[in-house]
């Protein structure tokens, strides 16, 4: 499964908006510097979604601010 996130860096608060049934809105403090910010995104989901955090895994736009992750062994 594959879910878009749009991340926003450098917020003044952690939270997550639901766009769509695939799409969120991940909000972060941590800066996009040293891949800090895709950390906390990958933390925030496995939290909000209670899945553990190696089954997600960044598949498009590690440097942007669109991003592509996919959920593995979610459905098994």
């Amino acid at each position: 499964m594959f879910i878009k996130i749009k991340v926003f860096p450098n917020s003044k608060e952690n939270k997550i908006i639901k766009r769509g049934s695939d799409s969120f809105n991940v909000y972060v403090r941590e800066k996009p510097k040293e891949g800090r910010a895709n950390r906390a995104v990958i933390n925030i989901l496995s939290s909000r979604l209670n899945i553990p955090a190696g089954k997600l895994k960044l598949v498009k736009g590690s440097r942007q601010q669109n991003k592509i992750f996919e959920i593995n062994g979610f459905f098994k």
